[in-house]
């Protein structure tokens, strides 16, 4: 498991459907061996510009799997596909959302951070490709990445290793929660453990829990 880009970003003004939009989703590699301070809330030189659905401290830091680059390439052929075009800080290897948890805590150069979300897109990165059906085609891929939550701050940098510290005993994927949400099939006990989740933000274990209402309803 390897950090293979940091990227960065600070909102900047862009035209979208005849509309000014402010967005921070434009994101470029930091250069060289540069290290990176991460802070709870983001990482030096990157920002958020809508905070009411971005950012905080359970959205700090927005990781994608490398190897999603390969898919996309093959889905959007007439697009470069520049490492952090799915605005993500951390493009890693190793690394996907079947094979980690929510609650995972993972330690990357002197940071220490928590699995807590998938990823659910919004119309920026439709702006970001420049394609209206790409949000759409991003949650249908289940390629969503993660985020993770800053438990300890510190410096990274392109290379360093992701080593795991410890595996949340739940065993919920990052994977399952994004089935659960676009409700793929039918699964009451899954439904009902994430709801019960600490490592997940609570506006998820409330949705969930609406949705186990109904069921049982």
């Amino acid at each position: 498991m390897k950090l293979i880009s940091v990227n960065v970003g600070l909102p900047r003004e862009v035209t979208w459907k005849g509309k000014t939009v402010r967005t921070g989703i434009f994101k470029e590699p930091v250069p060289g061996s540069a290290r990176v301070m991460v802070r709870s809330l983001n990482l030096d030189g990157d920002g958020q510009a809508d905070l009411s659905v971005h950012g905080g401290l359970d959205k700090a830091i927005y990781v994608y799997p490398f190897e999603h680059y390969d898919y996309w390439r093959a889905e959007l052929p007439e697009t470069e596909l520049s490492l952090g075009i799915f605005g993500e800080n951390f493009t890693i290897t190793g690394l996907r959302e079947a094979e980690v948890n929510i609650g995972d805590r993972f330690q990357i150069g002197t940071v220490q951070l928590m699995v807590t979300q998938p990823r659910l897109p919004c119309y920026k990165l439709g702006i970001r490709f420049g394609r209206p059906d790409m949000v759409k085609r991003f949650l249908a891929s289940r390629r969503t990445g993660f985020y993770f939550s800053v438990l300890q701050e510190g410096e990274v940098g392109t290379g360093d290793t992701l080593e795991l510290v410890s595996r949340d005993n739940n065993r919920i994927t990052v994977a399952d929660i994004t089935q659960l949400y676009v409700r793929e099939e039918n699964n009451p006990e899954l439904l009902h453990r994430a709801t019960q989740l600490e490592a997940l933000p609570k506006s998820w274990r409330d949705y969930f829990q609406e949705q186990s209402r109904r069921q049982d309803g």
